[in-house]
């Protein structure tokens, strides 16, 4: 299977490369009609497939996508054009976005939960006391999930992630080799997720 073929199995329907090609030269000419047909083919296929799962939130995900066809426009004159969709460029740049917006939101949400909203002078950080009742609930979903799947999935779950036993000390441990233990962590991992939380 050639890279295009691959490539188009795990993505949207994508556009002929010759359609392509021409929007994109018209848009490379100064065309700024021919954007709309690029949105029309790809914007849904971003929004849904690559920024929604990333960004679970619509009106980020919406701003993300706005975003994400302004930077296209762009750099559209950079844009080489290769036997690839340019749909995984657009992909990129939208990818990029998604990590743009969190590294955003961490440092607004960072610097507002130090600065007082009246006078805006910094403040210490206020004590969460609910903050511990969280983590016996999470620990407690966790352990009742646990109980609901394969024991050996439990238990290869439990020695990875909570106790954080190396890979190598847990293939001993079980009497397996280190790869037949990522198969396993895998394949527990995903049991996991169909049962939590409980």
């Amino acid at each position: 299977m050639n890279e295009r073929a691959a490539r188009a199995s795990r993505s949207p329907d994508l556009v002929p490369l010759e359609e392509e090609r021409a929007v994109v030269a018209r848009l490379q000419n100064g065309d700024r009609s021919a954007a709309s047909a690029l949105y029309g083919w790809y914007g849904e296929p971003l929004y849904r497939q690559v920024i929604l799962p990333r960004l679970p939130n619509p009106d980020l995900a919406n701003d993300c996508l706005a975003e994400t066809f302004v930077t296209a426009l762009t750099k559209m004159g950079q844009y080489k054009f290769q036997n690839v969709s340019v749909f995984f460029w657009l992909r990129r740049i939208a990818i990029n976005k998604v990590i743009d917006t969190y590294r955003k939101l961490g440092r607004t949400t960072e610097l507002l939960d130090n600065v007082g909203e009246e006078d805006n002078e910094l403040v210490e950080p206020t004590a969460k006391p609910d903050r511990g009742m969280d983590a016996d609930d999470t620990k407690k979903m966790v352990e009742k999930s646990l109980s609901l799947l394969n024991p050996r999935y439990a238990e290869i779950l439990r020695m990875r992630l909570i106790d954080e036993t190396p890979r190598e000390q847990c293939a001993d441990t079980l009497g397996i080799t280190v790869g037949n233990l990522d198969v396993l962590v895998h394949r527990a991992a995903k049991a996991f997720r169909k049962v939590y939380p409980p």
